[in-house]
């Protein structure tokens, strides 16, 4: 059942559901479900991110930072032009892993956040 409830999720790649699942293995279904409901209202698509990537080169720099809680470097982002936008250009390319890092710390968020329910 744990891998049903895992995947409503929506839009999960493959290395994050293999995160995921490894992370709530041992938690009860109860706990499962209020996990999901935690994690959905934390997480980020990787769509979003590329979307911010995007805006950087037209709009507002770091826009990518601020969305994945680096906002010291979206502060240095913004004030250089994305690095010159050699750093937007770099978060473009790496817009997955940036979001895969970020998933991953609200899924631990989340599971301590619940498991002191």
């Amino acid at each position: 059942m744990s891998n049903n409830l895992i995947n409503l999720i929506p839009a999960l790649e493959g290395e994050e559901l293999i995160f995921l699942q490894a992370l709530t293995r041992e938690i009860p279904e109860h706990k499962l479900q209020s996990f999901i409901a935690v994690y959905n209202g934390k997480r980020r698509k990787t769509d979003q991110v590329l979307l911010g990537c995007i805006l950087g080169f037209f709009g507002v720099a770091g826009v990518q930072r601020f969305m994945v809680g680096e906002n010291g470097m979206g502060i240095l982002y913004f004030f250089t032009g994305g690095l010159c936008l050699i750093g937007t250009i770099v978060d473009l390319v790496n817009h997955k892993r940036l979001t895969f890092e970020y998933n991953q710390q609200m899924a631990r968020e989340s599971m301590a956040m619940v498991a002191s329910f």
